[in-house]
Parts: structure tokens; sequence; C-alpha cells
């Protein structure tokens, strides 16, 4: 006996919906545009001469406009190789840290029942709310009281206490996610606890990963505890090279464009490979 199957329906789309999808691309294609062609701008005119930039700023740079001026100012002017360094020594310590201490606190407060844990997690849910940035002045204290002050160590440790707070809430939703089967198949076993959760860690590698990308793009791009907490020259990170930079060479516009470049750029280049473990770790996470 043969069954004949009926043609599936195509479900037809209102005139209504049609435009209402219309529109909401055409406003998301223009928020892009507008994010997007600025830098793009930036990054043309820091290949020009002073002239070609006044001359039509929206034109590429052709043979006669074209320069690399800019750049070599700027190194030969500023120290964005050991800005660079600084940038990169702050922002994997941080990540590595806040990695490290977030998954071993949302493990604790996943897996042990004690009554402070639900006031411990009320506690890291207001850190996330409150700005780090109001406790400036008792930061600045407690660092010059430890001796750290103008050194990259205290900028690794307000950053660590700035995203743990996030990591911990981010972590806790996916060792809560963690089929108990397997913790209790594991300690059935003999695991222990560090090996118990050593075994869980490639579940929750989104959220690892997730964490690692919300953690490194706000440090890289931050201005205001470099400038207050490590403001020598040795030890400037990208962002506070670039402003003191800016602030010095302002008629010199090359190199101002080549400098605002060299700043912009890597944080553009991060997000958009990590871009995808941003969003799904953070979306999967709060889903969860």
């Amino acid at each position: 006996m043969t069954t004949v199957t009926q043609p599936r329906q195509r479900r037809r789309v209102r005139p209504a919906d049609r435009a209402a999808n219309v529109g909401l691309h055409a406003a998301l294609i223009a928020l892009s545009l507008g994010a997007v062609v600025p830098v793009l701008i930036v990054v043309m005119n820091s290949f020009k001469t002073t002239q070609g930039i006044f001359g039509s700023f929206l034109a590429p740079p052709d043979a006669e406009t074209f320069s690399v001026q800019g750049y070599l100012n700027v190194f030969s002017r500023g120290n964005f190789l050991l800005n660079y360094q600084n940038s990169l020594i702050v922002t994997i310590s941080t990540i590595v840290l806040t990695i490290v201490l977030g998954t071993l606190a949302a493990w604790a407060l996943v897996e042990y029942r004690v009554p402070i844990a639900p006031a411990l997690a009320g506690f890291f849910v207001i850190g996330i709310m409150l700005p780090i940035r109001l406790g400036t002045v008792p930061l600045l204290k407690t660092m010059t009281a430890w001796g750290i002050v103008d050194t990259l160590g205290a900028l690794v440790l307000v950053y660590t206490a700035m995203q743990l707070p996030l990591a911990i809430a981010l972590m806790t939703t996916y060792f809560r996610a963690v089929p108990a089967e397997l913790k209790e198949a594991a300690r059935i076993d003999g695991a222990g606890e560090w090996r118990t959760l050593w075994i869980t860690l490639p579940i929750v590698r989104v959220g690892i990963a997730a964490v690692a990308s919300i953690t490194m793009l706000p440090v890289w791009n931050d201005l205001w505890f470099p400038l207050i907490l490590a403001p020598g020259k040795g030890n400037q990170t990208v962002t506070l090279g670039v402003q003191q930079f800016v602030g010095q060479f302002q008629s010199d516009y090359p190199a101002l464009l080549a400098a605002l470049t060299l700043g912009a750029v890597p944080l553009v280049v991060l997000f958009a490979v990590f871009s995808k473990q941003y969003i799904a770790g953070l979306s999967k996470g709060y889903g969860k």
C-alpha cells in the first residue's frame, strides 16, 4: 500500500511582515555602515599625506597622496612596540587569572551546598551591576600601600577583580547544565574533586571561551586604570600610548591617524576573530 504525501504548502508572507523585515535589515545595514565606515576612513587616511587628507578625505590614496610617513613618525617618536607588549602581558595575565579563579568559584557554588552560597551568588551579581571605577580612590590607596603603583601587576589585579563577577555568573550557568550522572560516575570510579572538575571542563569549554572573550575586549580597550595606576612611560598600554601621542602631535595628521589606527585595528581584529565565541557563549550561557 503506497501513501501519497501531500506537497507542503508554502507559508505566505504578509506584506506588513515583508516590509518590517526590509526595514529591520535596512536599519541593521545602516548601523553596520555607521560603525565600519569611520574606521575605514581613519585607516585609509593614515596612508596619505597631509595635503591628500585635506584635499579629499573620502578619496583613497593614489600615487600622489600615498605615504607611510605617518607610521614611520609614530614608531620613531612613540613607544608602540613596548605599549603592545604591555597590553599583551596585562590582557593575557588577566584572562588566565579570570578563567582559573572564575571556574573554581563557579564550581564551588554549584557543587557545595552551603548556607552562604545564595548570598555569595547575590554578592557576585551586585559586583556585575556596580562599576569598579566607583572605587578608584580606595584602589589607588590600596595599591600605594602594597607598593605596586605604576606596575603592570596593579592593572592585572584590578582587571581580574573587575571581570570575576561576570565570569563566575557565566560559568555557574554552564556548570549547572553539566549532567549530574557524569559527576557521580566520576566520583564512583574514585575520582577526587580536582579530577571530577577536569572531566567536566570539556563540556563547559564554550563558557570558558566566552569568559576569555568578554575579558579580553574591555581590558585591551581600557584607558581609565592605566592612566591612574600605571602612567609611567615604561608601563603604558596601547590605549594610553595612543592618548599620549595624540596629545603631543596634534598637528601631524598622518601620524595622528596612524596612531589611532594602531590603537583601534587590533581591537577590531580581536573582536572579529572571537565574536562567534563572544556571542554564542553569552547567549547560551544566559539561556541555560
